[in-house]
This record gives C-alpha cells, structure tokens and sequence, in this order.
C-alpha cells in the first residue's frame, strides 16, 4: 500500500530516503487522481524494496505541495537522493510512471 506523505514526516519519507520516491499529489474531489490511485497502488506492491510509493492529499498537506508549486493535479513527482528528478503531470497509464521509476533505479 502506498505510504500517506505529510508535512510531519515528508523529510523523513522522502527527502532522507535511499531509494527512489514516487510521489501522487491528489485530492478526494479530482476525478483524474481516482484513475491514477488504483495505478499507484499496484506500483507500491510491485516495487516493494525497491523503491518509496507515496501519496500526498493536497487538501490536508499545503506546505509540501506548496514546497513543489503543485498547480494541477494528479501531480507525480520522482525524487532521487532527494532530489525532484522527473515529473508527470494529469492522468497517464502505467506504463508511463513505470518507465520513469525503472530510470531511477537502474
């Protein structure tokens, strides 16, 4: 299951992790993000150990999203040592996310 990013333990999760972050900013009211959460879940099973899945509600963690200059959602940020490294922006299919996660591993 993907992890619930806040504000408390966003330096925790993600900016201090050593592995690579996948992050899902939504909100319960967006009908894009609804098509994308099912997709990150199954991303959070299969990359178990190898990467950090996460979601940000963007209604109950503004500093965070504010922190990125999340605008529109669904927003996926990619983070590496850190770092944002890649970003994707409204609705895609799986295969797409996938492809910039394996970048980030390999």
């Amino acid at each position: 299951m993907a992890l619930q990013i806040t504000d408390a333990n966003f330096e925790e999760l993600v900016l201090k992790s050593d592995k690579p972050v996948v992050l899902d900013f939504w909100a319960e009211w967006c009908g894009p993000c609804r098509m994308v959460g099912p997709i990150i879940e199954e991303m959070s099973t299969e990359y178990d150990g190898k990467a950090v899945i996460g979601k940000v509600d963007v209604d109950n963690n503004p500093e965070v999203s504010m922190k990125f200059g999340i605008r529109n959602i669904p927003t996926i940020l990619f983070f590496k040592n850190g770092q944002v490294v890649d970003k994707q922006v409204g609705a895609v299919p799986k295969n797409v996310l996938a492809q910039k996660l394996e970048a980030q591993i390999a």
